[in-house]
């Protein structure tokens, strides 16, 4: 039975966001096309229909996740006026993201599976990247845009660098010490 462009659409979203959250759960090798398209509800049959292949679906899940990551960090420097790079820092650098890679940054849970990825999955991590160091250097301090934009770099690379620390640390303390330190580097003035 043939769905409606309309339907088509709305089934193509929801694996799109499916996958977002699974890649980043189980990693791009976690997860095979077919429990994919179960998890999203419908059947393996369909994925090609959708998508030339699992690396270009995993190009477009990237985008959509780091879309709303941007999304999600203008928000949170929008509610603090007075301290908005902190803000983000602090709203990043949490045990609940440490402990929800699916439903956290793309960067954090899917960078050494992309780095290993074709072209399309590369650029849709690196234009999501570009996006929120947009974000970053429009807060940091500095005279020109490259000093901001040199900040901006270097404090993402500690947010991503902490998670993806406190992630391996397989003492709690200690996990949550390195999420500390990172946030206390980032925001202490």
């Amino acid at each position: 039975m043939k769905v409606s462009r309309e339907q088509a659409a709305l089934n193509r979203e929801r694996i799109v966001e499916t996958a977002a959250r699974l890649f980043r759960e189980k990693g791009y090798d976690g997860i095979g096309v077919a429990d994919l398209m179960k998890a999203a509800g419908l059947t393996h049959g369909g994925f090609y229909g959708h998508f030339g292949s699992k690396e270009d679906l995993l190009a477009e899940a990237c985008g959509k996740a780091l879309e709303k990551s941007a999304e999600r960090w203008t928000n949170v420097a929008a509610r603090a006026p007075g301290r908005p790079r902190e803000a983000i820092a602090e709203a990043y650098l949490t045990g609940r993201h440490r402990d929800r890679p699916g439903a956290g940054c793309a960067v954090t849970a899917l960078g050494a599976d992309v780095a290993r990825a074709g072209e399309a999955a590369r650029r849709a991590l690196s234009n999501g990247v570009e996006q929120q160091l947009a974000i970053l250097s429009r807060l940091e301090p500095g005279e020109t845009d490259a000093e901001r934009r040199r900040r901006a770099i270097a404090d993402y690379a500690a947010m991503v660098g902490g998670i993806v620390l406190a992630r391996i640390a397989t003492d709690p303390a200690r996990s949550d010490e390195i999420l500390a330190a990172v946030t206390a580097a980032l925001t202490e003035k």
